[in-house]
């Protein structure tokens, strides 16, 4: 397990919910390389998608911006090692 910590910036997830994103983060960056972004989000967003439903989304990276809209109690934005991960449940606006 990597030993890194993770520090969330922003969210609005319950706790356990965010344990489980950061959990999730954690096992992908030990089964994929650092800079493989697009595998390290997937395996997030399948792990998401499996626990709590279908319609979840992940992005990963150590820059990027965004505007989102999202279902209320499931978004999180969090840093672990030198990457930045955003999870959250779309929803229409």
């Amino acid at each position: 397990m990597l030993e890194g910590k993770a520090m969330v910036e922003d969210t609005d997830m319950p706790a356990k919910m965010q344990a489980q994103a950061m959990s999730a983060a954690s096992r992908a960056l030990d089964r994929f390389d650092v800079l493989d972004y697009r595998s390290i989000a997937a395996h997030i967003k399948k792990e998401f998608d499996t626990i709590h439903g279908p319609g979840w989304q992940c992005v990963v990276g150590s820059s990027f911006g965004c505007y989102f809209t999202h279902s209320k109690g499931s978004f999180i934005y969090f840093r672990l090692e030198s990457l930045r991960f955003l999870v959250f449940k779309g929803t229409a606006a």
